[in-house]
């Protein structure tokens, strides 16, 4: 993508987004009085890996007594997902009292790989697993929106028992390490009973239930424009839906925190939040991002925090570990050039604020491990706020998608050396991004790639591209 290509935060829709958010911003709790749900910082951990991850689930569906509720973009039929299909049919055999569900994506779980073979994807397995092993693990598929490229269901946050494990990461073998590459993600496991109650409370209350949420483990599933009008007031619903709980002070020894969902430009107190924290940022700010493509509020933001001296680190993958790479000696698909888009936005980004790069008030650190991919999301605020978040904070997740994400308030900075030792670890793979240009040029891309972001140039198609992708 050429200098001739306007930012994505020019955009009339994400300028008249941001003026909406001004417009309502006095009404909004700052951030110190938000309502919280006091949790003890002991109660708090991070997990330091993919292997951790699936390890710590599998031990916590073995151990359920009350609830297993686990909402994902996609549970994948493939090693990882049907041995985790497995565990939860085991659980439910051994006590068969357990509340278990599963709530994903409606469309991505009835589609196949993107440039694979058409098939009814992954819900042929949950089909198949009923059929085979019987009822008591029901998986719904949550229709957001009447078509996938226009919103889906994103929320975060595997609640078992009285403990919730929070991370960005979807259920399949990548992402879990189930063989030999990985996804790397952030992993949080809560042990606090109201933060689970609040966040099931959305699962069962408003999803559950409802006519756009619907079983996909059986053989009647409607098509989409059967159910096209129970979307459609779904969505509004769901632009209204928040999490419930009783607020509490935080005391000594103890961390606020704060579940927040969000769904659509407008009203949306996720996205909210995110432009807040960024704008709250004094000394330091952390954002992790896995595709650089940021809504034109945030984006504004962070140019302000830079500008005003905070210290601001962009911790983001190498183009080479997107999840959407593709190697120059494979057969090249459209959707490959994605991770060579976010590497232009972020070019033109580093080269608007390359005085401070060069001052070291701008960090942006490159993560690259191998052929393992990067997949982190979040924000880290001055030692006493952080956001949990599957929010890849880029327009589509500020518009289209139904996200939530964790709001932590830590005034007594009881949670910086488990924050300090997971950024640590996150950096050994990272390298630091000294001068924009160390970034590729758009003709140094493979041919293919440079024929089709021009052509996408040329018709001003980048745009469109850059908010639903």
């Amino acid at each position: 993508m050429d200098s001739s290509l306007a930012p994505i935060s020019r955009t009339s829709g994400f300028a008249s987004a941001w003026r909406r958010w001004r417009a309502r911003a006095h009404d909004r709790p700052a951030l110190a009085g938000r309502p919280c749900i006091a949790v003890p910082a002991a109660s708090i951990s991070t997990l330091e890996s993919p292997a951790a991850f699936r390890q710590t689930l599998l031990t916590l569906i073995a151990e359920a007594r009350q609830r297993i509720l686990i909402p994902t973009l996609y549970l994948q039929d493939d090693d990882a997902g049907r041995e985790l299909l497995a565990a939860l049919y085991a659980a439910k055999a051994a006590q068969p009292q357990l509340e278990i569900a599963v709530f994903v994506d409606w469309h991505r779980a009835q589609r196949g790989l993107i440039g694979k073979a058409r098939s009814d994807g992954n819900s042929a397995l949950y089909r198949q697993m009923a059929q085979r092993l019987g009822p008591g693990v029901p998986i719904y598929g949550v229709a957001v929106q009447r078509r996938e490229v226009m919103g889906v269901m994103h929320l975060k946050g595997l609640i078992i028992d009285g403990s919730v494990l929070y991370s960005g990461a979807s259920l399949n073998d990548v992402y879990l390490h189930r063989h030999q590459r990985y996804r790397l993600d952030r992993y949080q496991l809560i042990d606090s009973a109201p933060l689970a109650d609040s966040l099931a409370g959305l699962l069962t209350g408003v999803l559950q239930g409802n006519p756009a949420v619907l079983p996909l483990d059986t053989e009647t599933v409607p098509k989409t424009p059967e159910i096209r009008d129970a979307i459609v007031r779904f969505r509004r619903v769901l632009g209204k839906a928040r999490y419930q709980f009783v607020p509490a002070t935080i005391k000594a020894g103890e961390v606020g925190i704060t579940p927040l969902v969000g769904l659509g430009a407008r009203d949306n107190e996720l996205n909210s939040t995110l432009v807040q924290l960024i704008s709250r940022a004094r000394q330091a700010l952390t954002m992790f991002t896995p595709y650089f493509n940021l809504p034109g509020p945030i984006r504004r933001a962070l140019d302000a925090r830079i500008k005003a001296g905070c210290r601001v680190t962009i911790v983001l993958g190498d183009k080479t570990a997107n999840d959407f790479y593709i190697p120059p000696d494979e057969p090249f698909k459209a959707i490959g050039a994605l991770p060579y888009l976010y590497e232009t936005n972020l070019r033109r980004f580093c080269k608007t604020h390359q005085d401070a790069i060069a001052a070291g008030r701008l960090n942006v650190q490159l993560w690259r491990d191998g052929d393992n991919s990067f997949h982190l999301k979040g924000l880290l605020i001055d030692d006493d706020y952080a956001l949990l978040t599957g929010n890849n904070i880029n327009p589509r997740a500020w518009r289209l998608d139904l996200e939530n994400g964790l709001l932590i308030h830590d005034p007594q900075h009881l949670l910086a050396d488990q924050q300090r030792a997971e950024l640590e670890r996150i950096m050994v793979h990272s390298q630091r991004l000294n001068h924009h240009s160390a970034l590729d040029a758009v003709d140094s891309y493979p041919l293919p790639v440079q024929r089709l972001i021009r052509r996408l140039a040329r018709v001003r198609a980048d745009r469109l591209v850059n908010q639903v992708l």
